[in-house]
């Protein structure tokens, strides 16, 4: 899951002030999950907007709204015409979410209330973990399912470094080493020797790694324009 935290209150407020008709627009998928900007969050950002704006004497008109996700068109399209009623949508989904309805919203200003932190996973109620950077090569067959991209402080491909020290990483005593993590599963899964094989530096060249990627699923696209046809 995508892993988010409400930006500070303060932050927030000095990017809304200016504007008289505010949406706190939420996404009720992965920053719900963590607390950050589902739609019960957007409706208590709402109104702590509306409470220091009238602390403050700011004319300001705010109201909240969410949807399940704001990364797929087919989930805020039904409410994009109320959407563009509003000064500035001030939105509580993650980055991918902030970009994409800027992309579809025409004039009004897309705000983040969220600041997207990792990819992670959930060990324990109310503990997020990151454990993927989505660097769109996957070696984890070569790692013992560790991600030394998003574990390793380095982001080292071939470890460990001289910094590591008794399972812990140089920068803090409560950081694991990632690569301590790496060489002790893979001496319990028995494949120890996959790590004599020498990660090589990425191949910047190829557009695998730079700007923004995209997967195109060729057989869903044919299977939309077929039920489009079949409607028209």
């Amino acid at each position: 899951m995508i892993v988010g935290e409400q930006k500070p209150f303060d932050e927030i407020w000095e990017m809304v002030r200016s504007f008289k008709k505010v949406l706190v627009f939420g996404c009720n998928t992965c920053v719900a999950i963590c607390h950050a900007g589902g739609g019960k969050e957007a409706e208590i950002l709402a109104s702590m907007i509306r409470m220091k704006a009238a602390q403050e004497s700011v004319a300001m008109e705010v109201d909240h709204l969410a949807v399940e996700r704001h990364c797929e068109p087919e989930f805020f399209a039904p409410v994009m015409e109320k959407v563009r009623t509003y000064d500035l949508v001030l939105s509580t989904a993650c980055g991918v979410g902030v970009n994409f309805l800027s992309e579809r919203i025409g004039t009004i200003p897309v705000y983040p209330g969220v600041d997207t932190e990792f990819f992670g996973a959930v060990p324990q109620a109310g503990v997020f973990t990151e454990l993927c950077a989505g660097c769109g090569k996957c070696i984890l067959h070569l790692t013992g399912g560790i991600c030394p991209v998003a574990r390793c402080s380095k982001s080292l491909m071939n470890g460990p470094c001289g910094g590591t020290n008794k399972g812990k990483c140089e920068i803090s005593p409560n950081v694991d080493c990632a690569w301590f993590l790496i060489v002790e599963r893979m001496k319990q899964l028995g494949t120890l020797e996959k790590l004599y094989e020498i990660q090589p530096p990425r191949n910047w060249s190829t557009g695998l790694y730079g700007g923004p990627r995209r997967v195109v699923l060729e057989h869903i696209q044919d299977l939309e324009e077929q039920e489009e046809k079949k409607e028209s």
